[in-house]
């Protein structure tokens, strides 16, 4: 029975090691993920993936080391609250290798160093698209202008690579031409006809290669017409005005002379109104027909003669009595 007792009692110790165990490990703070340099035209900034905690503020500190100095140094970002860190003045080198680490800082707690991989800014930097300033259209040309997306250093080698293309076509069909200057000439372009082109700059890093800079937007130009054709649409224009002016003075002409024709032959014939026609063919005005076309009917001669009695001699046979009928 007494041997029995120490093996009861070791479940129990073994509980009490694990729990001692637990209560002597430190809080584990996890270093930050996705850690990674973004550069755009030269203007670096390192950043990552905040670390989620559930009480309290997580602070960052963020250093760097260059492959000539192995000590690391401070980015500038000691104890910050931002998930990032803007790169120094003194730090902006083209051609440096910059090797970069940040970690998270909890109260007394800290992570583990996350590093970044090895940064170049002339081969990781990306170059954003040239501005175009101005372009002037010429009948068969147009002169653009542009400037480089960043400030150029000294012994820079800037190439502008030109894709342009006319507007009615597809833009599969483009056109390419290369220059050096910041002020150039697309050529060989048709008449008033409207060319769209975007620009990309090109920079040749120390390797010999070359770093290609984003296109810019497309932009669409409608080229001038020349003096000749000008002039090629004007004359027909002035004739046909000409020819046009001629025949509205003879139209003039011919109606200012002919004026009492037009007047009479464009006059309407009289009638009488339908109104008057129904009135006038009412019974009670038939008279007045008659009055507008009167019967016609031979003349009777009128004879006057001497007043019954006279000389003891009959009054003709033919006088008004006669004619007025037998007495009643």
């Amino acid at each position: 029975m007494r041997g029995r007792a120490p093996l009861r009692s070791l479940p129990l110790l073994l509980l009490l090691l694990v729990l001692g165990s637990a209560a002597e490990t430190p809080p584990y703070l996890p270093a930050p993920e996705n850690v990674e340099v973004y550069s755009y035209n030269f203007q670096s900034l390192l950043r990552w993936s905040p670390v989620p905690v559930e009480n309290g503020t997580v602070l960052y500190t963020a250093e760097y080391q260059t492959g000539s100095c192995r000590n690391w140094s401070d980015l500038g970002c000691a104890q910050s609250p931002q998930p990032q860190c803007r790169f120094p003045p003194e730090l902006q080198r083209r051609r440096w290798t910059i090797l970069l680490r940040v970690r998270a800082e909890l109260g007394t707690l800290a992570s583990p160093w996350a590093h970044c991989p090895a940064f170049v800014a002339e081969r990781d930097t990306t170059l954003g698209p040239p501005r175009v300033n101005n372009v002037s259209a010429s009948p068969g040309s147009l002169l653009v202008s542009v400037s480089p997306p960043f400030a150029p250093e000294a012994g820079d080698i800037l190439q502008y690579l030109v894709s342009y293309w006319e507007n009615s076509t597809s833009a599969s069909a483009k056109q390419k031409l290369s220059e050096s200057k910041t002020l150039f000439q697309i050529g060989n372009l048709k008449e008033s006809t409207l060319y769209c082109f975007r620009v990309q700059v090109q920079l040749r890093i120390y390797s010999g290669q070359l770093l290609e800079g984003l296109p810019s937007a497309p932009e669409c130009h409608r080229t001038a017409l020349s003096e000749a054709t000008r002039a090629g649409y004007i004359i027909p224009l002035f004739v046909l005005a000409l020819v046009l002016a001629n025949l509205v003075a003879a139209a003039l002409l011919f109606l200012w002379k002919h004026h009492q024709k037009i007047k009479y032959w464009a006059q309407p014939p009289l009638e009488i109104p339908s109104h008057f026609k129904e009135f006038l063919r009412e019974p009670g005005w038939a008279g007045l027909e008659e009055l507008h076309s009167p019967a016609e009917e031979e003349p009777q001669p009128l004879v006057l003669g001497e007043e019954p009695g006279q000389d003891g001699e009959d009054p003709p046979a033919n006088t008004c009595r006669d004619r007025a009928g037998p007495p009643q």
